[in-house]
């Protein structure tokens, strides 16, 4: 889902989009000219490569966002929001579902059958 900056509303407004089985389910709006505020949560199931054995799992999402869209460069500093700066004052909802998935799986992310070796493994450093 797509929308344009100057189209969010001042208002509250549900959002609710979905991207590969993961959906954005909260609430978005307009809170100055060149900023727009999300509170939602990323939920669905994604998969996920263990860094171990390499092995493919499927895990469950249940993330909580609270982002600033910024139309341009960001020249504030904001800490409880994570800031995304927007190109062309275009909003693609798919866009930040595919970022905050990437974010994800690249975690160090271990399987159950792994976790059970404990520190049983040849470290780098």
């Amino acid at each position: 889902m797509k929308i344009e900056f100057k189209k969010v509303p001042q208002i509250r407004k549900e959002l609710l989009t979905e991207f590969n089985s993961v959906k954005i389910e909260g609430t978005f709006c307009r809170i100055s000219p060149s900023l727009v505020k999300i509170d939602a949560v990323l939920k669905g199931n994604t998969e996920i490569n263990c860094c171990r054995c390499g092995i493919t799992e499927v895990i469950e999402v249940d993330e909580e966002l609270r982002l600033l869209l910024s139309d341009g460069i960001y020249k504030g500093n904001e800490e409880e929001y994570l800031v995304i700066e927007v190109e062309d004052s275009l909003i693609d909802f798919d866009e930040i579902i595919e970022s905050e998935l990437n974010s994800i799986k690249s975690d160090y992310y271990i399987c159950e059958e792994c976790s059970q070796y404990g520190d049983n493994f040849e470290k780098e450093f």
